[in-house]
């Protein structure tokens, strides 16, 4: 009845049952644990009216036109460059740290050196991690590196993660450097913003197709069972078309080897009847508070026909796989990764199972590359079936 089926309607899900229904034809079953659609993405009006992100702000952004072009098939934008800020003790920064920081925090005299010795040593408009940048010789520069570690990175990056930074990842902390440009974005891509009625509608629109079935509230351990000797039963019958997994890998095989770690977010969100609570879409809190960030939606949606305001204060912690805990971040370690590969070698067993996002891959996707990985595996998975 169904040549694929997809385990998650978020964002990787979404777009793998799109491009198979409509570009192979194919009937394509999607089950979601969850009671919606959309993933991490999912957003709705909470009770005040207020467009809300319920897993935390997302913001698409991307200088990959193919993909752009594809997400731009299921919604109209409302475009901005997002800018963020952090909040070091009582003064709020542009962050990434960049050239505007630089003469904020100094006097002209000394900010005008250092930016001329930050352009001789990097160029301009580069990128620098903030561990390459206390790494450099000069004095002066390492100077900035440790005002950007002190009072930017190394709280924030030791609540966020739980470790030190020298503890994590260099994919982790390569995504915060300094900015050697007076560019206050906290990306550089060329498309930023929001799906313009949200990102729910957007996937409504992507999963609306005849070939494509949505079942939420389904865990798929209820309709598929995966047998040691490599067979698919699908409500008890043998299933010899694909699946594509989204999920926690570890959970799919019931976490024989230990749980994967994660780090997990705890989301408080508050209301307020006044027109603008902080004056920006996100502040974070690099040195002070025990969450990690301030998110005002209205802000980061443009939204204007709704009163009062509604933020959300995130509170970082281990996920332990407890009820109501979510995996957000995948914890990147030589440990880790090799607990993943022993998971990823069971599913050598069956020929039709193929991993497919964040919690499958155990790695970190943006909401563009995972559009663009999902778009590139449906082509290859097309391509075999012709």
């Amino acid at each position: 009845m169904y040549n694929t089926i997809i385990i998650g309607a978020g964002i990787a899900g979404s777009v793998m049952a799109r491009k198979l229904a409509e570009e192979g034809g194919e009937q394509v079953l999607v089950l979601e644990r969850r009671d919606h659609i959309a993933g991490n993405c999912y957003d709705k009006a909470d009770e005040y009216g207020v467009l809300i992100h319920e897993y935390g702000p997302h913001i698409f952004h991307t200088g990959i036109e193919e993909v752009r072009e594809y997400l731009s098939r299921f919604t109209d934008w409302y475009d901005f460059g997002h800018e963020v800020v952090a909040n070091v003790h009582g003064r709020l920064i542009p962050i990434p740290f960049n050239l505007n920081t630089l003469h904020m925090v100094y006097e002209k005299e000394q900010a005008d050196r250092l930016e001329k010795k930050l352009i001789e040593a990097y160029g301009e408009g580069s990128r620098v991690p903030i561990m390459k940048l206390r790494e450099n010789e000069d004095a002066d520069i390492r100077q900035i590196a440790e005002y950007v570690y002190e009072n930017v990175f190394l709280k924030y990056t030791m609540k966020q993660w739980g470790q030190t930074p020298e503890e994590i990842s260099p994919e982790v902390t390569g995504r915060v450097p300094v900015l050697i440009s007076r560019d206050n974005r906290y990306f550089q891509d060329k498309y930023q913003g929001v799906p313009l009625y949200g990102f729910t509608p957007m996937f409504e629109r992507m999963l609306d197709h005849p070939g494509i079935e949505v079942q939420t509230g389904t865990d798929c351990k209820d309709r598929l069972s995966f047998s040691a000797d490599g067979t698919v039963l699908f409500d008890g019958e043998p299933y010899t078309g694909r699946i594509v997994y989204t999920g926690a890998i570890d959970e799919l095989f019931d976490c024989v080897y230990g749980r994967l770690p994660y780090r997990s977010l705890n989301f408080v969100f508050e209301h307020y009847e006044q027109d603008d609570f902080q004056g920006h879409s996100v502040v974070n809190y690099t040195v002070s508070e025990d969450y990690t960030r301030i998110t005002e939606f209205k802000h980061l949606t443009g939204q204007k026909d709704a009163k009062g305001t509604t933020i959300v204060k995130e509170y970082p912690f281990a996920y332990t796989g407890a009820d109501g805990e979510i995996p957000y971040y995948a914890i990147l370690n030589d440990k880790n990764q090799a607990l993943y590969e022993k998971y990823k070698a069971l599913t050598k067993r069956y020929g039709n199972l193929y991993l497919l996002g964040r919690l499958a891959e155990y790695k970190y996707y943006n909401i563009d590359a995972m559009t663009k990985h999902a778009l590139e595996l449906a082509d290859e998975l097309m391509a075999k079936r012709a």
